[in-house]
């Protein structure tokens, strides 16, 4: 596996494979790669001739300076990472590279999907961030398709969106979420928790459970009633609730009624450290639909990644 740093080195090495019509697939991170990102990897080796992972920490997507401070930068761990899972190129750009002096152009998705949950709490600039640096990704790769996972259903959703109305010529395939045994979403933040603080962050995950339990049994029939179940569970086990919300699984719109499959989502922060999570839920009687789940995968220090299934 080669790392490069330049879209000048990038686009010299992808041009024999596109030529040869070779198919090239894109997981974009940014970097402190652990086996969720692993399992996106792995989905593209599964699937395309080439595989590309992009490692970059986007400042004009963070909304708090001190989050982009602390945010893990581990370069040649990210390397060996994915050169273990089966990538190809690790582009490992500066930020002077993908915003040289003088740039001047954002990329958006106006409207609710951009607005609520995080735009709400992080701020319109959050998405522009997001959109703008996915874009141009897009455009230095220029893959065939493009892995992204499911814990971040906002910006699964979002980027989409982004590819639909733009026409442009990738596919936006979406991974399961993938967690600690204990039931903890992998996130690059993680490696910020220490103590007890990486018990708080099973908030999280236990409070969406609680929810979704109690839907599939009926015990919570009403949006508002799951939410407030939800922001208590938050509380309860330690961490500092941002929202709670129940949408639809596909739009991310808030919901009337619990009638059909919903997305729970949650946001909160441990000490200094945010975190995000989501879950499908279905009512009693009723399955997930396939298409909507956000299936999740877990994972185990005690067994061999490399014969770990995954879900593309």
């Amino acid at each position: 596996m080669r790392t490069l740093h330049t879209v000048a080195e990038l686009r010299a090495a992808l041009a024999p494979e596109r030529r040869a019509g070779r198919t090239i697939g894109l997981v974009p991170t940014m970097g402190a790669l652990h086996e969720g990102h692993v399992s996106l990897i792995r989905a593209a080796r599964a699937a395309c001739d080439v595989v590309v992972v992009s490692a970059f920490i986007n400042p004009a997507q963070f909304d708090d300076p001190a989050d982009l401070a602390v945010y893990p930068r581990t370069e040649e761990h990210d390397a060996a990472r994915a050169a273990d899972a089966g990538a190809d190129l690790l582009f490992a750009p500066s930020v002077a590279e993908v915003y040289p002096d003088g740039f001047a152009t954002t990329v958006s998705v106006a409207g609710p999907l951009t607005e609520t949950l995080e735009g709400a709490h992080r701020g319109a600039a959050h998405f522009h961030g997001v959109t703008t640096v996915v874009t141009k990704l897009l455009n230095m790769v220029q893959p065939d398709v493009a892995y992204f996972g499911r814990k971040d259903a906002q910006q699964a959703a979002v980027v989409r969106r982004l590819a639909r109305d733009l026409d442009l010529p990738v596919r936006i395939e979406l991974c399961p979420t993938v967690r600690e045994p204990d039931g903890l979403a992998l996130s690059s933040r993680n490696a910020l928790l220490r103590g007890e603080k990486r018990e708080r962050a099973l908030a999280l995950s236990r409070a969406l459970r609680a929810v979704a339990g109690a839907i599939a049994d009926g015990t919570v029939s009403d949006p508002a009633q799951a939410r407030r179940i939800g922001i208590e569970a938050l509380h309860e086990h330690g961490a500092e609730p941002e929202y709670f919300e129940v949408a639809d699984p596909a739009t991310l719109a808030p919901v009337a009624d619990l009638e059909h499959d919903v997305l729970l989502l949650a946001a909160a922060r441990v000490g200094r450290v945010r975190l995000i999570d989501n879950l499908l839920a279905a009512p009693p009687s009723r399955t997930p639909h396939v298409e909507a789940e956000v299936a999740t995968l877990r994972v185990s220090r005690s067994v061999n990644p490399e014969r770990q299934e995954h879900q593309p």
